[in-house]
């Protein structure tokens, strides 16, 4: 699949909420594996919105209904390390790195960590 048809993408969680859709789709340039999908959360016409960089192991793709679904909920997603669309986090700095997966309970790739 192209990357292009995942991006707008909705996510939903386990219970069949609505978590926000994909806006980004992050490679690792070194082993150009997938690293993480940018989920947009909450507000309004793009107004308050939270992004969040969900890791590629912690969703699972619908090809039918062309949707994700991640292993969290609704509420531990609102408590997520997350960011401003304008202020986006270094996703190369290895504690960056360690926290998010931490959180979604995944293991980095060594291979895709460096996103430089």
């Amino acid at each position: 699949m192209g990357a292009n048809t995942l991006v707008g993408n909705d996510v939903y969680d386990h219970n069949d909420e609505d978590l926000g859709a994909i806006k980004e789709i992050m490679l690792g340039m070194q082993s150009g594996k997938v690293a993480y999908a940018v989920l947009s959360f909450g507000g309004f016409l793009g107004m308050g919105e939270k992004l969040f960089a969900v890791p590629w192991a912690a969703l699972t793709l619908y090809t039918e209904n062309k949707r994700f679904v991640l292993k969290v909920d609704k509420d531990m997603l609102k408590n997520a390390p997350g960011f401003d669309k304008d202020d986006w986090p270094d996703m190369a700095d290895a504690s960056w790195t360690k926290k998010v997966h931490s959180y979604y309970g995944t293991e980095p790739d060594a291979a895709y960590n460096t996103l430089v």
